[in-house]
């Protein structure tokens, strides 16, 4: 990958790659967070966490070829701090990321308005939250903890070294094990874009403790970073994920 100072701006390939994100983070809010807002009082804790699975699954796929499928900006520091991608490139994703996930807490916001007309089962938008189940100090812990298993997931599984074609199903499975553990503690974040969109759009409460599921992950997610080399194989710098997308040796 160029060093930062190279790329000077917007390329179309970069242009390209952060329309991807944005499209990926907005599914990813819209299709799996609203699958608690529209469903969690009948799918169940476990149907919410198969879904966030299977659509970052699916999303991984699809637009991992384009831009390695982040749609999370602690995966974005994560792959950014292994040299995986620029800073250029780090801060146009996690503003795509930002943009898609408040558009997809938009349209959620709109299905349980008035014109919408659905039921919020959740009752604050899918947002995170602590307080009732999980005191602040145990969310940062658990935020932490969860982020760093799916960075480092995601860090060593894209690494050349593992089973070709296999990294979309691994990331999948373990988000949905991440979501299993957290879903019932603080509605599980990991991913700051996820937790912001949804705060902004409910409001109160949610919108002032967001900034846990902003710092907590991001510290997760940078931690994972460092430790991946201690599990990584030796592989080439110009390596590329099963989907096609850069990943850092």
């Amino acid at each position: 990958m160029p060093d930062s100072s190279t790329v000077a701006g917007p390329t179309p390939d970069l242009t390209r790659k952060a329309v991807a994100e944005a499209v990926g983070t907005f599914v990813l809010v819209f299709f799996a967070v609203g699958s608690a807002v529209f469903g969690i009082d009948t799918i169940g804790y476990v149907g919410v966490a198969i879904a966030f699975g299977f659509v970052l699954l699916a999303l991984a796929y699809a637009i991992g070829p384009v831009s390695g499928c982040h749609v999370n900006p602690a995966v974005t520091l994560g792959v950014l701090l292994r040299k995986g991608i620029t800073t250029t490139e780090a801060v146009y994703y996690w503003i795509a990321q930002l943009i898609g996930a408040i558009v997809g807490a938009s349209l959620l916001k709109l299905m349980v308005s008035d014109f919408g007309g659905a039921k919020d089962a959740t009752g604050a938008l899918g947002t995170n939250n602590w307080g009732v189940t999980i005191s602040a100090g145990g969310t940062f812990v658990l935020e932490v903890v969860l982020t760093f298993l799916l960075v480092l997931v995601i860090l060593l599984v894209t690494n050349r070294a593992a089973a070709p074609g296999f990294a979309g199903l691994a990331i999948g499975l373990v988000l949905t094990v991440i979501h299993l553990v957290g879903i019932p503690l603080d509605g599980t974040s990991v991913n700051p874009a996820r937790s912001i969109g949804p705060a902004l759009l409910n409001g109160g409460e949610s919108l002032a403790h967001v900034w846990m599921f902003i710092v907590a992950p991001l510290i997760g997610g940078a931690v994972a970073a460092f430790a991946a080399p201690y599990f990584e194989t030796a592989v080439s710098k110009t390596d590329t994920d099963p989907t096609g997308a850069d990943v850092p040796a």
